[in-house]
């Protein structure tokens, strides 16, 4: 404990792991505002002779934080970022927007960073409800957890529900060059979004079922984009036709409807 720990223990240790225990002191304090948790930190700061670091600037904490982080080798990832006051307040504020009644079938995803990074996009756009099918990583999976930036368990989830039993209709997001743009699609109040592996887009059972195709023009090199960023283009245009725009969904592009 570095509370009992003798200055001379302490510079003992290697250099990466005197800026680990100094991050991890900086958090602690950052986290809980304690006084007691600053008064630890401030004696690794004396003994690391660094400058006194202003408690009340957030962005000074986080430098100082992620210098800490550099200095002990630990590779930057989204979860080890400091939230500020605001973000922690809305945290545990109860006026959310309600969820749109729409759904978004995750079909075999791979990667736990993709859902995770869906998962928040999903929160923070009250999009609605996710169908986990039996090989995408779920919210127990720590990884999806941290990518998720505390949403994995705000957002209504469900795993291993039948193709069948989705609610439509089933919209597919491919690369399909024949499809229409998300841009230029006239999203229904309801349905199903399907999102494909990362390798090789959606299962043919679910390219079966599907009601409608849509995709997101790409004009460079490459024709494809990351699944949670292809997702979060998609997601903000339906975000904004069904909360801002009044429209009537064309029939015709639901053909099997």
């Amino acid at each position: 404990m570095i509370a009992d720990m003798p200055e001379g223990e302490f510079l003992r240790f290697s250099e990466k792991v005197r800026h680990k225990k100094a991050a991890l002191l900086l958090r602690a304090f950052y986290d809980s505002k304690e006084k007691g948790d600053i008064a630890l930190y401030r004696r690794v700061e004396g003994w690391l002779q660094l400058p006194r670091l202003d408690e009340n600037d957030f962005r000074r904490i986080s430098n100082r934080y992620h210098f800490h982080l550099d200095k002990a080798n630990i590779s930057w990832k989204e979860h080890n970022l400091l939230l500020k006051d605001g973000q922690t307040h809305l945290m545990n504020h109860s006026s959310y927007a309600p969820y749109l009644p729409i759904s978004i079938y995750l079909d075999n995803l791979r990667s736990a960073f993709n859902v995770g990074s869906i998962l928040r996009t999903t929160e923070a756009l009250r999009l609605g409800k996710i169908y986990f099918a039996k090989n995408t990583p779920f919210i127990d999976n720590l990884k999806v957890q941290k990518t998720s930036m505390f949403t994995y368990d705000k957002v209504p989830c469900e795993r291993n529900v039948p193709l069948s039993d989705l609610p439509r209709p089933l919209i597919a997001l491919e690369t399909d060059p024949c499809a229409p743009s998300v841009f230029d699609f006239i999203f229904p109040p309801s349905f199903t979004l399907m999102l494909g592996n990362e390798e090789y887009g959606l299962s043919e059972e679910a390219l079966a079922l599907r009601n409608a195709t849509v995709r997101i023009p790409l004009y460079g090199f490459k024709n494809s984009l990351n699944v949670a960023s292809a997702f979060a283009i998609t997601a903000g245009v339906i975000s904004h036709q069904l909360r801002t725009l009044s429209f009537t969904p064309c029939a015709t592009l639901f053909p099997g409807e």
